[in-house]
């Protein structure tokens, strides 16, 4: 099969070891190859705006610019980009977010290559590839669980271990305010005090330390 019939990958990670051993994988296969490396965000849209990839392969953890945040601008500048995560966040929230930002697959990094390369290839021909795992983890997201910008700010400073004064002095809002947040923060996770919402915002996905 010739060059210009492959499909063309971009990958995008921040450690090069993990870069060349998915590299090799693809590289292997008679059908595809990769075209560019990124080990940024930022880098992975210079990148994807050079080579226009068929499938932008992306992990969520990045330096500077997060995998989710260059997903959405590589969406921007072509709104029928076919991305697929490949990451070590299996949290509920990580795939609500980056599926609602329009990735058409998503694969933890433990899974066997065989995934991987089924992701690539059937994303190419537009299909959407979630394997079962992360289906239920999606399908069993507390419905209207979302936080607002400021609640996940709340929820932040609250993971890492502020108190409603310290949360008030740091966004400029009253201590009263702070706690209407944290109720909210609270019902929407399903869970009764501080601890608890702070062990499931990690687990979800929703905070990462």
């Amino acid at each position: 099969m010739s060059t210009d019939q492959k499909i063309t990958i971009l990958i995008v990670d921040d450690h090069p070891i993990m870069r060349l051993g998915i590299a090799g994988i693809i590289n292997t296969q008679n059908d595809m190859t990769v075209c560019a490396q990124a080990g940024s965000g930022e880098e992975a849209v210079g990148l994807f705006q050079k080579h226009h990839p068929d499938i932008t392969l992306m992990d969520l953890r990045l330096p500077g610019m997060s995998g989710l945040e260059a997903l959405r601008a590589i969406r921007r500048i072509d709104p029928h980009a076919r991305c697929v995560v490949l990451t070590t966040y299996e949290g509920d929230e990580d795939i609500y977010q980056a599926i609602t930002a329009g990735a058409l697959g998503y694969i933890i990094k433990g899974m066997s290559h065989d995934n991987l390369v089924d992701a690539l290839r059937k994303v190419r021909s537009g299909c959407r590839y979630l394997p079962s795992p992360i289906a239920r983890s999606l399908e069993d997201r507390t419905p209207n669980s979302n936080l607002s910008a400021r609640e996940r700010e709340v929820l932040s400073l609250m993971a890492h271990g502020k108190s409603n004064k310290d949360i008030a002095n740091a966004l400029g809002i009253t201590e009263a305010t702070v706690k209407c947040h944290v109720g909210v923060i609270l019902e929407r996770l399903g869970v009764t005090d501080r601890t608890q919402a702070v062990i499931a915002a990690l687990q979800r996905g929703l905070e990462h330390l």
